[in-house]
């Protein structure tokens, strides 16, 4: 879909402030509340626009801990990508599942509370995953960078 100059300002103000009320993105898009109204239908039909969504931080709610974990699975069996993910998406702490090319297959994103919650997940939901040939644990010291955001 081509996009054109006042979508890319209605975009970069939707993604600056995603709460933001009709009338004040309009405002400072520089477009009327019915122009940016189509404006945002017509992205959110194309596909352009997937949702808007609350974006909770899991550390105001007490989670001080984040672990990346890189899986190399034992492909011998054919659903070994699938039983992981399945299982994977069952454990709650669990907050982003990607798959890879190359020598890692799969990452996981898990946060737990402290180190004692994350020692006892990892004990009892993570090396109980199937198909597992190695895992290598990077623990999150700080984000520089977080954003979901396109150059527009």
């Amino acid at each position: 879909m081509q996009i054109d100059d006042t979508d890319r300002r209605v975009l970069r103000q939707l993604m600056a402030e995603p709460g933001l009320a009709m009338a004040d993105l309009a405002e400072r898009a520089g477009v009327t509340q019915a122009t940016c109204w189509r404006r945002i239908e017509r992205l959110t039909e194309s596909g352009v626009i997937k949702a808007q969504q609350a974006v909770i931080d899991w550390r105001a709610l007490g989670y001080g801990v984040e672990v990346s974990l890189r899986f190399s699975l034992d492909k011998t069996d054919p659903r070994a990508f699938d039983d992981f993910i399945d299982a994977a998406r069952e454990v709650p702490e669990v907050i982003g599942i990607e798959t890879f090319l190359g020598r890692v297959d799969l990452r996981l994103n898990v946060i737990a509370r402290d180190m004692a919650q994350y020692q006892e997940i990892y004990r009892r939901r993570i090396l109980t995953l199937p198909h597992i040939a190695d895992i290598e644990a990077l623990m999150l010291i700080a984000t520089i960078k977080d954003s979901d955001g396109v150059p527009l």
